[in-house]
């Protein structure tokens, strides 16, 4: 048994959050209970190593304790910590290998508990024998009992904890980082004090004033983002904490002006519709119990139909996505150099022709159209294809026949869009007249009834109405600038 009288020691304390560090379980108070037990047994502590992170990540933080304790320059025989909770939460398949790391380095693991203990019992001690089997450790069985059953704890935490978040999150409200734009804010509600977004004092302008630019579409994005950064858009500042204590800021990213690609990212966001779509979601669009910072109608106009807000029959709201195009040929990047580049087609492969300028020996530059990598080389100079396109295109006729057959199927196309669009509004229409009546039916209920439960219930059905009645009547007059 190690003695512990002038015994040289690590202490390794741990807590699960920067908010646990500061109640309750304290980093401090962690401290005072180890150093008054070293005290009471003549133990010296000549390292402290404080772990502010969670105890169930595959990477163990506290390595780096053990790591230091391995190394014979430091002269450690004993590795004492509070709890085995606070050691690790993995479980018997966690604490048994880092605690064997311990034991080949020579270095004693010990709680101030008690359930560790450094004490070793050989079966055939009697008869002056030893093996690696013969010697096991009494408390072998209560260690691997504890560290299952912290395991077991973090579990149950975990689930009682995200489960809830998950929940809320269906409901409407925020469980994030609050992204750019907004400030979190708590408040009273029926399932208690909930998270929700507020408008940010000033980010909430650059939303709203990008969201209109690119309504407007008269500006490029390019365009849009330099007006922003001329009125002094900067992303938001965020700290970067240490990992090994993230009660330490190592440094500051943010701060940055604002990117095209930034841009689409944030326009392409529902949650500035109010709308939240993520995992927690199941990937479907939840109505927020909060407002966005612009209308739907508005999200979808700045979309430009990129990402389009819409409610279905049920009254659920649905995203629906631009898809590509299929089967049509890729025009590649327009050039005033090559006007037919991709447009005129190879006479062997029948594959786009493309249009480079090729330089001399002389240093001379040669344009030509081309076709390479398709097992053949064909290539023909520039001017001598595009002055026998503008030939053929002199003496190409169109029969008025055929004229007047594009535009009677133009015609028709139009008269089918305008009957789809007739359509739609009169669904609407129904819709919204179907709200109405639900809503004058649930009126009448409030007026004749007075048991508080029953009342409550009538008016979330209410607002659950009054909000399908905007929603639609956005929609409503979205689709009739449309076809304006």
């Amino acid at each position: 048994m190690l003695q512990k009288a002038n015994v040289n020691a690590v202490a390794a304390i741990r807590v699960s959050t920067t908010k646990q560090g500061t109640d309750g379980d304290s980093p401090d108070a962690q401290r005072e209970q180890i150093e008054r037990f070293a005290q009471s047994r003549g133990i010296k502590i000549r390292q402290y190593f404080v772990f502010l992170e969670s105890a169930s990540k595959e990477q163990q933080p506290i390595q780096q304790a053990i790591d230091y304790c391995k190394d014979p320059k430091n002269g450690i025989n004993l590795f004492i910590i509070k709890s085995i909770d606070r050691f690790t939460r993995g479980g018997s398949d966690t604490y048994n290998p880092l605690k064997k790391q311990l034991e080949q380095s020579g270095v004693s693991l010990i709680d101030i508990y008690g359930v560790i203990s450094d004490q070793k019992v050989n079966t055939l001690d009697h008869l002056g024998f030893e093996y690696n089997w013969s010697v096991y450790s009494p408390t072998k069985k209560s260690e691997i009992l504890e560290a299952e059953r912290s395991k077991d704890e973090l579990r149950d935490i975990l689930s009682r904890v995200i489960g809830a978040e998950i929940r809320y999150t269906q409901l409407g409200y925020w469980m994030r980082q609050t992204p750019y734009g907004y400030t979190s804010e708590k408040i009273d509600t029926q399932h208690g004090k909930r998270t929700i977004l507020k408008p940010h004092p000033y980010e909430s302008v650059y939303i709203e004033q990008m969201c209109k630019l690119s309504a407007a579409n008269y500006l490029t994005d390019q365009q849009i983002v330099d007006t922003l950064n001329e009125q002094g858009y900067k992303s938001r500042v965020r700290n970067v904490r240490s990992k090994q204590d993230p009660t330490k800021v190592v440094r500051q990213i943010g701060g940055k002006q604002l990117t095209v690609k930034a841009m689409h990212k944030m326009l392409r966001n529902p949650i500035y519709a109010g709308i939240n779509v993520e995992k927690w979601t199941d990937n479907k669009p939840v109505k927020s119990a909060f407002d966005g910072l612009v209308s739907i109608a508005l999200f979808n106009k700045a979309n430009r139909g990129k990402k389009i807000i819409d409610v279905d029959d049920q009254g659920d709201y649905v995203i629906t996505k631009a898809e590509a195009p299929q089967n049509v040929l890729n025009r590649g990047t327009k050039t005033p150099d090559f006007a037919f580049r991709r447009f005129v087609l190879c006479p062997e492969c029948e594959r786009p022709l493309l249009g480079s300028a090729s330089r001399g020996r002389n240093g001379k530059y040669y344009p030509a159209y081309h076709c390479s990598n398709h097992g053949h080389y064909y290539r023909v100079n520039k001017d001598e294809l595009e002055q026998s396109v503008d030939a053929y295109i002199k003496h190409f006729v169109v029969p008025q026949e055929r004229v007047d057959d594009v535009m009677a199927l133009v015609r028709k196309l139009y008269e089918q869009h305008r009957e789809r669009a007739l359509e739609q509004m009169q669904s609407v229409d129904e819709r919204l007249d179907a709200l109405n009546a639900e809503a004058d039916m649930v009126l009448n209920k409030l007026k004749v009834l007075d048991n508080p439960t029953a009342l409550k219930y009538l008016q979330t059905d209410l607002e659950r109405i009054e909000k399908q009645i905007k929603a639609l009547e956005a929609q409503k007059g979205e689709r009739r600038h449309r076809r304006r």
